[in-house]
């Protein structure tokens, strides 16, 4: 033990010094396996301070209270809920009875001598420095002892008076405002001063300003009501402190009565799920991940983790090779004093581990130092707070230990090379011949070829991308394990070369040592890249194939849907003064009820409308049957396939775009159809008779007419269609045109004029505008209109049509960049590796005449063979996962598309999925003719012309 504990401390000490007289090779390696455990640990470091620990979580959501009580929205009839107080169910309820709705009185349901807080959240319109600003408004008063931990003051102090608010730093910051400034909302001329900033610790991105209780939502709302407008709705939720607080019997109780409730004590203790009485119920149950999953999870990250310590380890071998090789002769010393080969192997393995425990500590140091300096940027990244710097050592210890490994196994074959050199090899300076095992690339093959039989299987015959992504990695391993061999056969076009690449070649074939790690670190990382760039190419042009404009190219459209299209006029000309408009057509919607009523209706005063389909021209599969959920369950599904392709009401209308109004029905004029560019005379002379224009046959009756139905009572409606009957309501018949054609217009299914329209008893508002542009605009014109608009604070849907966009281009170009990198860094390696080794054959070269630029060629070309080598073989090797996963997504895409036929599901192409696998020739190129040229001529241009004068070694 004494012998054994002597014999690595020298040896750590000598690889110590080796390290430190080698700085710029040392730095290297330790700068490869640091990086890694840096963001590893920086990962984990914020991850592990992000989640917030179960007290942190309960104070932001209840503050000091013990529960928060809210309305389930049930008509007060039992429910159950999760013990989070996120989901609820009825307690009773049968398959085909109603869901219960309606409100309850909260109030009644907290228990008597509790101290109570109110909590309301609703939104304005709130002027700023800008505009206008929609932001949330929070009645609750945060100087509360219960409230504390919810709001975090920042500046200032808590709103005491009904016109005093505080704002969150976020609103300030996106308003322009600032403490002492006084801001209002639309339809409400009441000043309130702004008198402190707050921040919310788990959404630090909410634009929230807080007043006091009764202060702002209430009169706000009247004041909205008073200008004709439906009153905003809001919500409310009750903070209650009670001595014992609520225990999960406590909250069941309470839930008799409708009401949920998030508990201090359940979330800090919550109850065993069998205990949960709503997880019990059919598709409800506790949706976080169980251990099939976290073993998946696992698997993928033990995977990931090591690839990555592969790839390393491969860059870096070479890297101890070439340290070895120049210290031989102190290794020759060592065995001729007595030294034994364990001696030389424990020399250079403790080079791999001084260079991985360096490795450990400065990553791991950097790591902390790095979270700890950009936590607030870090906080401002993800939109909240870190509960605390959480540093957990056994996980940075775990972290830091994989630099250790990864040393020791980088220098494994180094090692062991080393120690099978003769001691008069080494004191000589000669280098023996030993012949590369044959063993090796046999198991190589082998896991190739079961590795690519796995990822086919997986891709033709299991639904799993895990095993299509495991039999990649090991037929990718089985590649890395044939490189020797794969080596020596790209020796053979060596004979057809000139003098500088041929020496290049040969000497890589013979030193294939040093050769194969190189190569094989640029294989994987090629690999890689290649499979992740022909998936996206592949991806890519899928998605431009199956794209479907909104709008014809160059044509914007803007929609405001709220407050009765108050806002549209700035929105049209906004759109026109910012927007190279050519043509504009001004469009309108059908209204029931009040002008400020919404589209969809629901509010008091409110209703809605549609366009009637006839009877005759409904698809089958969708006609309510009473007593039947789903009508098309009363057909086969070889008839529902016969009507979805072959039944043209069951088909798909090629009218699909924009979602303009309910029907599809727009108000507007002629200039509508020359924007959407149907060019159709009769169509414009239709209109100009007051008839309706409609691009769907289904609307038309055997009259030539459609039906226009403008329902005023929603609940009755609403129980019509439960019940299988037409919704009751006032319908108007207006003479139609059908464009003939199926010509497409872009999600604008009839039109017609405003005097058609108050012909036929309909009340119209401003809805927006479409435009047809001379080109399109560019990025300043963009900004300028996004800004515009956002100063009205309504919910515009702007949409400037510019065709297919790829989304992965970057991506594919960042994929190229860094596969180069690690080529030109691992044959980098190699090249230097090979400058040692060649260092002799150099001098005689220079001896017998050569030119000095010999060898600038001879380097140059030593790192293009390594890096030509090893894109080659992995763009081959590539391909394989690429294949495979898009063979897996190609049977999915199949098989749903199947079900969708015999479901009658309508939309369903009756072509089936086109899954093309693309390679990226652009890719390619850069990787095999690009990567391996730039290597060549930086290894050529970093390397010395003259070789150091030395004398000649002793024979």
């Amino acid at each position: 033990m004494k012998t054994w504990f002597h014999s690595w401390r020298a040896a750590i000490r000598i690889a110590r010094r080796d390290a430190w007289r080698a700085k710029g090779r040392s730095a290297l390696v330790l700068a490869m396996i640091a990086l890694p455990i840096l963001g590893v640990s920086a990962f984990d470091l914020t991850f592990r301070s992000a989640e917030p620990s179960p007290a942190d979580r309960v104070e932001r959501a209840i503050g000091a209270a013990d529960a928060r009580f809210r309305d389930a929205q049930m008509g007060g009839v039992p429910i159950l809920q999760d013990p989070a107080g996120d989901m609820n169910a009825p307690a009773r309820k049968q398959d085909d009875e109603r869901w219960p709705s309606g409100p309850t009185d909260v109030t009644k349901a907290i228990p008597a001598g509790s101290t109570v807080l109110t909590d309301r959240v609703g939104s304005a319109k709130l002027t700023t420095s800008h505009g206008l600003l929609m932001t949330e408004v929070r009645e609750l008063k945060a100087s509360d002892p219960v409230a504390r931990g919810i709001m975090t003051l920042l500046e200032g102090r808590h709103p005491e008076k009904s016109d005093e608010v505080m704002a969150t730093s976020h609103f300030l910051e996106s308003s322009g405002l600032s403490i002492g400034s006084t801001l209002s909302a639309r339809n409400f001329d009441r000043p309130y001063r702004i008198v402190g900033s707050y921040e919310l610790p788990d959404s630090l991105d909410t634009a929230q300003v807080n007043a006091l209780p009764g202060a702002f939502l209430a009169p706000y709302a009247k004041a909205v009501e008073k200008s004709g407008l439906p009153a905003p709705e809001s919500s409310v939720s009750y903070l209650v402190r009670k001595a014992g607080g609520f225990t999960w019997n406590k909250v069941q109780e309470i839930n008799t009565k409708g009401v949920m409730v998030t508990s201090r004590a359940v979330l800090l203790s919550p109850p065993a799920d069998a205990d949960v009485p709503l997880y019990q119920k059919d598709g409800w149950g506790n949706y976080e991940a169980g251990s099939a999953d976290r073993a998946a999870e696992l698997a993928a990250v033990a995977t990931v983790v090591g690839l990555a310590m592969l790839e390393i380890c491969l860059l870096a071998g070479p890297a101890f090779a070439v340290g070895a090789r120049r210290s031989r002769r102190q290794l020759g010393l060592v065995g001729a004093n007595g030294g034994a080969r364990s001696h030389i192997r424990a020399i250079v393995l403790s080079g791999g581990l001084v260079i991985g425990v360096a490795a450990a500590v400065v990553g791991t140091v950097l790591a902390v130092v790095l979270t700890l300096a950009l936590q607030p940027l870090l906080e401002e990244a993800m939109g909240k707070r870190f509960g605390s710097f959480d540093v957990r050592p056994l996980e940075l210890l775990a972290i830091a230990l994989l630099a250790v490994l990864t040393g020791l196994l980088a220098a494994i074959v180094p090692a062991i090379t080393a120690s099978r050199q003769s001691v008069l090899a080494s004191l000589t300076g000669r280098r023996g011949v030993r012949r590369s095992s044959r063993v090796l690339p046999v198991i190589g093959l082998v896991a190739l070829v079961i590795g690519a039989a796995v990822a086919l299987l997986g891709s033709l015959v299991t639904e799993q991308v895990a095993v299509v992504a495991a039999g990649s990695a090991l037929a990718e391993l089985g590649v890395v394990a044939m490189t020797p061999a794969l080596v020596g056969l790209f020796g053979r076009v060596g004979r057809w070369m000139p003098l500088s690449p041929r020496l290049a070649l040969r000497d890589a074939v013979r030193n294939r040592g040093r050769t194969a790690p190189a190569v094989a670190a640029v294989l994987a990382a090629v690999a890689g890249t290649v499979a992740v760039s022909t998936y996206m190419a592949s991806r890519e042009a899928e998605n431009r194939a199956a794209y479907q404009p909104q709008l014809p190219y160059g044509v914007a459209a803007a929609f405001v849907r709220e407050e009765g299209g108050r806002d549209v006029p700035a929105v049209r000309e906004a759109v026109q003064r910012y927007l190279p408009v050519d043509v504009r057509a001004d469009v309108e919607r059908v209204s029931v009820g009040k002008p400020g009523c919404p589209p969809w209706g629901g509010d008091p005063g409110c209703g809605r409308f549609e366009v009637v389909v006839p009877p005759a021209n409904e698809c089958p599969l969708y006609v309510a049957v009473p007593g039947r959920e789903d009508p098309a369950e009363r057909f086969t599904p070889d008839q529902r396939r016969k009507m979805v392709t072959e039944d043209w009401r069951c088909k798909e209308s090629s009218s699909g775009g924009m979602y303009s109004a309910d029907g599809g029905l727009l108000v507007g004029d002629a200039k509508l159809l020359q924007v959407l560019g149907v060019d159709d005379p009769a169509a414009v002379k239709a209109l100009a008779d007051g008839k309706v224009v409609t691009f769907d046959r289904a609307q038309v009756d055997k009259n030539g007419t459609v039906g226009l139905k403008q329902i005023t009572d929603n609940a009755a409606a609403d129980k019509a269609m439960e019940e299988g009957r037409p919704a009751p309501g006032k319908v108007s018949t207006v003479p139609a045109y059908l464009v003939p054609g199926g010509k497409k217009s872009y999600g604008v299914q009839a039109l017609m004029t405003p005097a058609a329209a108050e012909a036929a008893g309909l009340s119209t508002v401003p809805l927006g505008m479409y435009a047809s542009t001379d080109r399109l605009p560019d990025a300043e014109q963009r900004q300028k209109l996004d800004g515009e608009i956002a100063k009205l604070a309504s919910g515009v849907e702007l949409h400037v049509e510019e065709g297919f966009v790829n989304k992965y281009g970057i991506v594919l170009l960042s994929l190229a960049i860094f596969a180069g990198l690690v080529t030109i860094g691992a044959a980098g390696i190699a090249t230097g590796l090979a400058q040692a080794d060649a260092e002799a054959d150099l001098k005689t070269l220079a001896a017998v005449g050569a030119p000095p630029r010999v060898r600038r060629t001879l380097s140059g070309f030593q790192c293009g063979v390594v890096a030509t080598m090893g894109v080659v073989l992995g763009s081959a090797a590539g391909m394989l996962p690429a294949v495979g996963l898009r063979l897996t997504e190609e049977r999915d895409q199949l098989r749903y598309h199947e079900m969708s036929i015999a479901q009658g599901w309508t939309g369903t192409d009756t072509a089936p999925p086109d899954v093309p696998i693309v390679v990226p020739w652009e890719t390619l190129a850069v990787l095999l003719v690009a990567v391996p040229l730039g290597a060549a001529l930086l290894a050529a241009l970093v390397t010395r012309s003259r070789g150091a004068l030395a004398r000649r070694a002793a024979t």
